[in-house]
């Protein structure tokens, strides 16, 4: 039996303004070959399908083409889907029951333990899947009036282990000839590394999301994890992996090599790291106008496609900085689709702070610049920034098309 374990795919993502439905085509049509060429027997997607919980038209009709291309065209015969922070569980379940006909699977709310664990047969083998979701703080816990951040922190993690005890037992009472179970999920787990700029969102209040590897039970051969972009192991255990996401979704992630994760069950489990191609070329330039100039002009001189963002971090300003690079790249594949400069921004900033650019500056920077503009006190400000990150998730959690 061959297992696929993919994650994060954040279909209908945009580079800035830039729409990626090319790259995104082009990648799903690479994941269908692949199933199909590597003769997967189980295909399992752990979160973030698409990028925001309301997707367009256009992304929703990648995602059932490849659903049911896989499902028609391949010798894949199970589809695990779990919904991911960014998705809408309500949109992933609307077609739920019609897609079992097809053997795929969507488990997107925490209704009951039962739905989450599914004993899948292919051939004459037996494989159990713990398909865990993310888990809502929401769900998990009810707030208390007055209660700390602290006490709050120690309900989330002692409820998420909670869950996955509870999911694990589960599976065990489901085994009968020692079938392997494999759990999947959507979370932080500590000792993983992310990137500034990677679309990671923070999961929960504080360093809720920070649980260990001790929550998964031992009875789990396989923890097919998703939520961060950067393929790796956690802890150092070989099977209990991110599978990172399959396209760089922003210039942060733009030298990762992007893998898939394949798992070959023989005797033993064997697991192996398949590369992703680039489908689309990106590359950050940093450095004073020279520098610039020189890797603007090598890269141009070879000749593919590439999106661009250039830093400039000179000491001198260069007023004309746009119309210089415009000019060095005339005629070639290379879009340039943002020039920062830190120089720049530095030098009005100490005559006023109204030229710092909304855009350079995530929800909670701006609120970190609130406290510093009403010179809210050091005491107070962890505090707060503990209540403003709640009221941020509980707005980027909200479900609209549950309605």
């Amino acid at each position: 039996m061959k297992i696929l374990h993919t994650s994060d795919w954040h279909i209908g993502k945009q580079l800035y303004t830039k729409k990626r439905y090319d790259e995104f085509s082009q990648f799903l049509d690479w994941m269908a070959e692949t199933v199909k060429s590597q003769k997967i027997d189980i295909l399992l997607i752990s979160g973030d399908i698409f990028d925001t919980t309301t997707p367009s038209n256009r992304a929703g009709e990648l995602y059932y083409n490849f659903l049911h291309k896989v499902a028609n065209d391949s010798s894949c015969r199970h589809i695990v889907i779990t919904a991911g922070n960014h998705d809408s569980p309500s949109f992933l379940e609307a077609p739920k029951e019609i897609l079992k006909f097809l053997n795929i699977h969507i488990v997107a709310n925490i209704d009951d333990i039962e739905s989450e664990v599914l004993k899948l047969s292919v051939n004459d083998e037996e494989i159990i899947i713990c398909a865990v979701p993310y888990l809502r703080d929401r769900d998990l816990r009810e707030s208390v009036l007055g209660e700390s951040i602290e006490d709050k922190e120690q309900k989330l993690i002692y409820a998420i282990s909670k869950h996955y005890q509870s999911v694990a037992e589960y599976a065990k009472d489901l085994q009968r000839n020692n079938e392997p179970i494999i759990a999947m999920g959507h979370m932080f787990v500590r000792g993983d590394s992310s990137k500034i700029g990677d679309g990671v969102r923070e999961l929960y209040v504080g360093s809720l999301a920070h649980v260990g590897v001790d929550i998964f039970d031992e009875c789990f051969d396989y923890v097919a994890l998703g939520h961060l972009h950067i393929p790796q192991k956690v802890g150092g255990k070989e099977n209990i992996r991110y599978s990172g996401s399959p396209l760089a979704m922003g210039f942060g992630e733009a030298k990762q090599q992007k893998s898939v994760v394949i798992l070959d069950f023989n005797d033993k489990m064997e697991i192996t790291k398949l590369d992703i191609p680039k489908f689309q070329h990106l590359k950050q330039i940093k450095g004073d106008l020279n520098k610039i100039e020189k890797q603007l002009k090598e890269l141009k001189e070879l000749g593919q496609s590439t999106w661009v963002e250039v830093e400039y971090n000179g000491k001198e300003v260069v007023g004309n900085l746009s119309a210089i690079i415009d000019d060095i790249i005339k005629d070639s594949k290379i879009e340039i689709l943002r020039i920062k400069s830190k120089t720049y921004k530095h030098k009005t900033l100490k005559q006023t702070k109204a030229n710092e650019s909304l855009e350079e500056l995530d929800v909670y920077e701006v609120f970190d610049k609130c406290l510093e503009y009403y010179d809210v006190e050091d005491t107070q400000k962890d505090g707060l920034k503990a209540l403003y990150k709640e009221v941020v998730t509980n707005i980027q959690e909200d479900d609209k098309r549950a309605e």
